[in-house]
C-alpha cells in the first residue's frame, strides 16, 4: 500500500469485501503495540436488536424518550 501525500491509502478490495467495507463506511483507527489497526465502527443499523434481553420495546422507547427530555 502507498501513502499520499495527503495520508490517503486504498484498502485492498479482498479486505473490503471480507469486512464489508463500503464507500461512507466509517473506519475506528487504535494504535497497538504491533501498529495502526482500523475498524470498522458499529452504526446505529448494527445495534438493533441488541436490547432485547434486557427490556421490551415499550420499556426502550420510554428509556429513550427520557433520554430525549435530559438532552433539551
Amino acid at each position: 500500500m502507498v501513502v499520499t501525500k495527503k495520508g490517503q491509502t486504498t484498502i485492498p478490495v479482498k479486505f473490503r469485501r471480507k469486512f464489508k467495507i463500503e464507500e461512507g463506511t466509517r473506519l475506528e483507527v487504535v494504535e497497538t503495540p504491533e501498529g495502526i489497526l482500523f475498524k470498522p465502527k458499529k452504526s446505529i443499523w448494527d445495534l438493533i436488536g441488541s436490547g432485547a434481553p434486557y427490556a421490551t420495546v415499550e420499556e426502550m422507547k420510554k428509556e429513550l424518550d427520557k433520554l430525549r427530555e435530559e438532552d433539551v
